[in-house]
């Protein structure tokens, strides 16, 4: 990567702009009291965060480093459909969250995670299960977040790449420690209210430098036939079928997200994730553009590294006060995300393996926040650490992808169904990842009867995906008609040649297997049905409502209010 020929900050301007980014995000956090401490508050705001906050927590958090680098990707690769296959994908991954999420929040309205719901329906397997996903996602994204910093501090300054990954661990960490998750959903308001107001500036200035839609549509001509089909079936197969079946996964799985579910006042779910869904897909959309841009104008990447491109054009194209403007951006996305990450890892080990594994139900809340501050400061190191080493994570990525689409189903049937077992959980998401790793790096040979057996499972997964978004919106009955149309179309379309899209096959087979064996070992059992009313029963908060002053005609009021709830 030829850096050089790109414009750099000098060592001390580059070091102002960090400093003044994450000593203001620091002083922000500074209106949060710290005289009462609260395990709750710590970890979801006490259930508390408002319609304006939640969603721009929920936008600046799905936005992140990749969301840069990735969207404008695709739309080099892709051509005019690439934009839309990153943005409106990564958009749902947030609106499918929501129907479900209005079950989780009724049957554990107190949860501050999904694990916590999961130990109250099924056990410690099943809610470790997801935990574990949550742990290596959230370590990946930090790693991931880091690195990207460490890229760009090497790119647009002197610096090293290390000294990037240090000073953005290091400035993340420092303005979460002490409130947790009320530091970053604070934070997230004010980065997403500069984030949005610098891409509104940003992304028209580089397009209209590049020549603006003139130019564009000139440069359209430069474009393969699948680059200018809006409906390519490359950029469908290879991309767009790919992230549509990663919404669910990414809906379920992402702590991230779910914390956002659980901390949201109830009231406002609705408005907080439609308003994410719709301001993510602008702006990542947008960024999208930058990437086709180039690839009408015949630009190379530097290095023929792709994540170079958007740096390489806001470099090339603009003057050094919008290129500052754009250093601020990136780093502001994948702060917010790497905030979000230390908040969700703290949650996991408070609640789930400390509250529900290790204290039983008699949790301290006072050493809950010990462990979540410890959490963050140990997460942040092993972040620094692997994303010092530049290591490649394509291999985690794909692990903790197909992990989180193998317990999509066995989650939102646990919180539905009460047939389901915590055999049943345990078992169909075990046999969905060795299924999974067997197609994905094709263990077995993917044509002949073995091929045609993971086509066959694919379906099942691509009905059981189709079912399960019509059934969030529309109820069981339409869900059940669309996984059964949505199955016969794959079995009529997608067998003979769907084996050829390696990563399409292995997600959609995770999907298929863990429902199919769900469902099957669900019905053989003869467990009692479950009673969801115990759920509220077992998972609340952990700190006890303060006392309330004694007065006369209320005796009784501070020793109630003492009773843990």
């Amino acid at each position: 990567m030829n850096s050089e020929s790109l414009y750099q900050f000098s060592i001390p301007t580059v070091l102002l702009l960090l400093f003044a980014f994450y000593s203001g995000t620091y002083l922000l956090t500074l209106r949060i009291g710290k005289k009462q401490e609260d395990a709750d508050a710590f970890m979801v705001s006490n259930h508390r965060v408002g319609f304006g906050i939640g969603a721009a927590s929920m936008t600046a958090t799905w936005i992140w480093a990749a969301s840069f680098y990735a969207a404008a990707t695709s739309g080099y690769t892709y051509g005019v459909s690439g934009p839309i296959h990153y943005g409106l994908w990564g958009a749902l991954m947030i609106l499918f969250i929501y129907p479900f999420g209005r079950r989780f929040r009724k049957l554990a309205p107190n949860a501050h995670t999904l694990g916590e719901l999961i130990h109250a329906r099924h056990g410690a397997s099943s809610q470790l299960i997801l935990a574990l996903s949550n742990v290596l996602g959230s370590v990946i994204s930090l790693m991931v977040n880091f690195t990207a910093a460490g890229a760009l501090v090497a790119v647009l300054s002197p610096l090293s790449f290390q000294a990037g990954v240090i000073i953005a661990g290091t400035g993340v960490l420092f303005y979460t420690l002490w409130s947790g998750f009320r530091a970053s959903v604070l934070t997230d308001f004010a980065q997403l209210v500069a984030l949005m107001a610098i891409a509104v500036v940003i992304i028209p200035a580089v397009f209209f430098a590049m020549g603006g839609p003139t130019e564009l549509v000139a440069g359209l001509s430069n474009l393969t036939a699948e680059q200018a089909n809006f409906f390519s079936m490359e950029a469908i197969l290879n991309q767009g079928a790919p992230f549509f079946v990663a919404v669910l996964a990414y809906a379920i799985g992402n702590q991230t997200i779910s914390q956002r579910l659980f901390a949201v006042n109830e009231a406002h779910i609705k408005p907080t994730f439609l308003t994410a869904t719709v301001g993510y897909g602008a702006i990542v959309i947008g960024l999208g553009m930058i990437g086709l841009m180039a690839l009408t104008l015949g630009i190379e990447p530097m290095g023929g590294d792709m994540n170079n491109l958007i740096p390489q054009m806001v470099s090339s194209y603009l003057p050094p006060l919008f290129i500052a403007l754009f250093f601020i951006l990136v780093i502001g996305s994948l702060s917010s995300t790497a905030d979000s990450d230390l908040s969700a890892l703290s949650a996991i080990m408070m609640a789930d393996v400390y509250g529900k594994n290790i204290a039983r139900g008699k949790a301290d809340p006072k050493r809950m926040l010990l462990i979540g501050r410890l959490t963050m400061i140990v997460a942040t190191a092993v972040g620094i650490l692997f994303a010092s080493f530049s290591l490649d994570i394509l291999v985690m990525l794909v692990f903790v992808g197909a992990l989180w689409g193998a317990i999509v189903f066995p989650v939102i049937a646990s919180c539905f169904w009460n047939r389901v077992t915590n055999q049943a959980f345990t078992t169909s998401v075990l046999v969905a990842m060795v299924l999974f790793c067997l197609a994905r790096f094709e263990l077995l040979p993917l044509d002949g009867a073995s091929g045609l057996f993971f086509e066959l499972l694919a379906s099942i997964g691509g009905g059981v995906i189709i079912g399960l978004m019509v059934f969030g919106f529309l109820g069981r009955i339409a869900g059940f008609i669309a996984a059964a149309l949505a199955l016969v179309s794959m079995l009529v379309f997608a067998t003979g040649f769907l084996h050829e899209y390696t990563v399409l096959l292995a997600s959609l087979t995770a999907y298929g297997a863990s429902t199919l064996v769900c469902v099957v070992m669900s019905l053989m059992s003869r467990q009692p049905d479950f009673d969801f009313a115990t759920i509220g029963e077992q998972v609340g908060d952990y700190d006890a409502p303060r006392p309330e002053p004694v007065t006369q005609g209320n005796q009784t009021a501070s020793a109630n209010a003492a009773i843990p709830r």
